[in-house]
This record gives structure tokens, C-alpha cells and sequence, in this order.
């Protein structure tokens, strides 16, 4: 995982260079090229078209290449400083107008289109940077196997590597187009889709939020049905009326006209993009909390583990196990059952006693594995944990004192082993995790917890790489 991240830091600097250097090197050379469109006087014959800088010394060009409806002016950049490149009719009328700008170390710049010496280049450097990008995260994140898939960069690179990956694309046929007919598709349009690229990403995945936002709605009412209306089983449909809300937001500030000086159109177009960054930033972190939390639930495990750790959670009154705690239970044991033959695992039921239950968590477990016919020796009861951080922590010093660099397996629901699974690498358990399955209207609002869980306990970390992600696409806005 810490290769990836310096491959793609590598890779965004050497991205950086190239596009300074596309823009810095003297090229030598800046071919203008002008469409019979563009022009004030459509009749015009290109091949009677003159030429003529009104500051000398700035500019020098040649005869122009007449092709169809087109033509292409090559320029030679002579000294640093602005003039217009004015163009004249067969008759000496003033057809057309570039505004030409000459830099320190010979770049040409057409104020009119944005086109400058390299444009080319640093286009298709710029499609191959964020294909390369999310290439190496979908690698990275196919290549996550055991206990290292329990990662935090593991959510970054399922969720981003879809925006690195459609950025890619669209970019991709922008220079493509650009390549083909530059003056259709100039170098401003490019500069608009690559800055507005959050933007562009947040419209094109509408209509999977809206399909994953009606689907949490359904599964939220019905959750509610079951098992009351409270804050906490309100939570899906809530982020589901926040995602469609924060999309429509977007799309009417995205649409606005954009009026006032170049500085203040610049200032708003930034000010448009924070918020879709912003929008697209949390949209990547839930996809990718939901795809790694899908996928850690359908891992294969080895049995070949010599512990299997079973996570608490509230059971009845009575001492007997609700179907989300049976589950796990069940899930531990049918891995018991298909060891390897003369194997025999030991359990650890893991979870302590709240205020108001008669017996610990794990007390209530071990209960239910000794009526499936589970022998007391193979049964070692952790019952000191309030939290899943601690069920992972404790059963680890348990584990350690019994038997030394022993392998351990977690049994908890399937919604829950990825969040489990970062506990216990955070607790330096380097565990499995198996899942025991849940109702179709449980899920949609757990999965929605469990993100809200992984982010809530690095807060500090997700706010500053927010602020990272919404500041460079602000900053495109404002220099591109």
C-alpha cells in the first residue's frame, strides 16, 4: 500500500514537471492555426490572407499552410512581451485578431484560446497521469489479500480509483478532440474539463447515486418498519436525501451564468468547484467504504486458524442470542465444523456486560456454543471488551498468553468485518474475518454506520486530505 502511494506522489510530481516544462521549454515555435469560421468575413479567401504584428520584434512568422477551410501560421517567438497578431482580408480589412504573448524562456501563449507552445504534450501527459493513477489503484486494491485488505488506503483507492479512472477517460477524449481539430475544441475547453473535473465526475455518476440513494430510502423505511422509528435507523434514508439534495445543488450552481471581470468569474468558477469537490469527495469515501465492506464480506478464509474470535453484541433479556448474534455464533461454528481434520479451534466469545444485562456478552455466547455441543476446553471467554477496538485488543493478549503467535479468525456480521478488520490491525491482530449474513433492509443503514464509523475515527486525517482534494481543484480553476 505505501508503494502505491509513492508511485502516484512520484507520478504527480513527475506530471508536474513535465506540464511546467511543456510550458517553460523554448519550443522554438507556436503554430497558430485558423478556421475560415473564426473569421469576421466568412467569404474570405485564406489564401489571400496577410499578416501583421502590431509589436515588432516580438513575433516572426512565415508563409501560411492553407488546407480546406483552415490554415496554419507557424511563429517564432523573438523576445519576451504582448502584441496582437492581426489578420487582414484581401482587401485590408481586419478579418481576425490573436493576442499573442511571448514568455521569459520563449513559451508563445494565445490569450484567445488558451493554446500554447506544448499544449499537445501536456494534454496527453495529463490523460495518461490520471489513467496511470487509477491503474495503480485498482491494482493496489485487487492485490489486497488477508489481513493487509483491512486498510483505510484500501476505501482511498476503490473510491478514488473510480474518479481517477472517469477523469482519465473524459480527458482522453478531450485531447483526442483537440488533437483531431483544435480550433473546435481548444485548449480552453480542455482547461475547463480538467478544472471542472469534479464537477463533470458528479454529473456523470447521478445517476448511480440516485439508484443507491433509492435503494437506501427502501431499505431504511422498511428497517424502520421492523424495528421502530428512531435517529439511529433513520440514518440511510437521511444520507440518502443529502446525496440527491447535494447533487441537485451542484447541478443549478454549475449551470449558473457566470458574469463580472475575469478575476471574479475565475473566483466563482473556484468557489463552484470547491463545493463539488467537496460533493465527490465523500461520494468516493462512501463508494469506497460500501465496495470494501461488500468485498471483505465475501472473502474466502482458510480454515486453518487456532482461534476464532466471536464479536459481542446486545442479546435478550433472557440470556438467549437475537438472530444478528446467533449469526456470528453459527458463522464461527460452521468454520469450527470444516477445519482441518484433527483440528479443533478454540473460541473466544468476546464482549463485556452492559449496565443493564445480567451477563457478560461473551457469558451469553459461550452459553449458546455449549448447547450446539461445543466442549467447555475449546471455549475461552474474553469478557472485559465495551467496544469492537477492545474485543480485538483483548482477545489479542488472550491469545498471547495461551499460545504465542498463534492465527486467529474473527466471526461478526457481514456489514461489520471490514471495520472489524481495521480494528484489529490497529490492535496488531493480524486477522481474518468471516461474515455471517443479514435481512436485505438491515444492511443498506449498517453499511451507512460503518462508513460513518471508519471516518469518524480518523476525522483529523479525512479533513485535511479534503481540504488537499478541494484545494487542487480550486487552484486549477484559478490558473487554468
Amino acid at each position: 500500500m505505501r508503494q502505491a502511494v509513492r508511485q502516484i506522489l512520484v507520478l504527480t510530481l513527475i506530471m508536474l514537471v513535465l506540464n511546467a516544462l511543456c510550458r517553460l521549454m523554448p519550443f522554438g515555435r507556436f503554430e497558430l492555426e485558423i478556421s475560415r469560421k473564426d473569421l469576421r468575413y466568412t467569404k474570405a479567401d485564406l489564401s489571400n490572407l496577410r499578416f501583421g504584428a502590431e509589436e515588432e520584434g516580438i513575433v516572426e512568422f512565415g508563409a501560411p499552410d492553407v488546407q480546406q477551410d483552415r490554415l496554419r501560421l507557424n511563429i517564432k517567438p523573438l523576445h519576451r512581451g504582448e502584441t496582437f497578431l492581426n489578420v487582414y482580408g484581401e482587401n485590408g480589412e481586419l478579418v481576425d485578431m490573436h493576442r499573442l504573448s511571448v514568455g521569459p524562456l520563449g513559451t508563445v501563449y494565445d490569450k484567445n484560446n488558451g493554446a500554447f507552445s506544448g499544449d499537445k504534450v501536456a494534454l496527453v501527459i495529463n490523460t495518461l497521469f490520471w489513467l496511470t493513477v487509477g491503474a495503480i489503484m485498482i491494482w493496489n486494491f485487487l492485490q489486497a489479500k488477508g489481513p493487509g485488505f483491512y486498510a483505510y488506503t484500501t476505501i482511498y483507492f476503490a473510491g478514488f480509483s473510480i474518479f481517477s479512472l472517469v477523469t482519465g477517460v473524459v480527458m482522453g477524449f478531450v485531447t483526442a478532440a483537440h488533437l483531431n481539430d483544435p480550433v473546435t475544441y481548444n485548449m480552453l475547453s480542455a482547461y475547463g474539463t480538467l478544472s471542472s473535473a469534479s464537477t463533470l465526475f458528479m454529473k456523470l455518476t447521478l445517476p448511480a447515486v440516485a439508484a443507491f440513494s433509492v435503494m437506501l430510502a427502501v431499505s431504511n423505511v422498511a428497517l424502520i418498519r421492523h424495528e421502530g422509528a428512531r435517529l439511529s435507523n433513520a440514518l440511510g434514508l437521511l444520507l440518502s436525501l443529502v446525496m440527491l439534495g447535494g447533487d441537485l445543488i451542484g447541478f443549478y450552481i454549475s449551470g449558473l451564468d457566470l458574469m463580472g471581470s475575469e478575476r471574479e468569474v475565475r473566483l466563482i468558477t473556484a468557489l463552484q468547484n470547491i463545493y463539488t469537490a467537496i460533493y465527490v469527495y465523500m461520494e468516493c469515501m462512501l463508494a469506497g467504504s460500501v465496495i470494501c465492506a461488500v468485498k471483505a464480506s465475501r472473502l474466502s478464509v482458510p480454515a486453518d486458524s487456532d482461534f476464532i474470535i466471536i464479536l459481542g453484541c446486545r442479546f435478550r433479556k433472557d440470556g438467549s442470542l437475537p438472530p444478528l448474534l446467533r449469526g456470528r455464533a453459527d458463522k464461527a461454528l460452521e468454520y469450527w465444523r470444516r477445519q482441518e481434520e484433527g483440528k479443533r479451534a478454540r473460541f473466544i466469545p468476546s464482549g463485556g456486560q452492559g449496565a443493564d444485562e445480567s451477563m457478560s456478552e461473551a457469558e451469553a455466547i459461550s452459553r449458546y456454543l455449549a448447547q450446539c455441543g461445543v466442549e467447555e476446553k475449546y471455549i475461552v471467554p474474553e469478557k472485559k471488551s465495551v467496544n469492537t477496538y477492545e474485543n480485538m485488543l483483548n482477545s489479542k493478549k488472550l491469545i498471547d498468553e495461551l499460545s504465542p503467535g498463534a492465527t486467529a479468525v474473527f466471526a461478526t456480521t457481514n456489514y461489520h468485518v471490514f471495520r472489524s478488520g481495521v480494528w484489529a490491525n490497529r490492535a496488531g491482530l493480524r486477522s481474518k474475518g468471516i461474515g455471517s449474513k443479514t435481512s436485505w433492509w438491515y444492511w443498506p443503514n449498517a453499511f451507512v454506520r460503518e462508513c460513518l464509523g471508519l471516518l469518524r475515527y480518523r476525522w483529523k486525517e479525512e479533513a485535511l486530505l479534503l481540504v488537499l482534494f478541494v484545494a487542487f481543484f480550486a487552484t486549477l480553476s484559478m490558473i487554468l
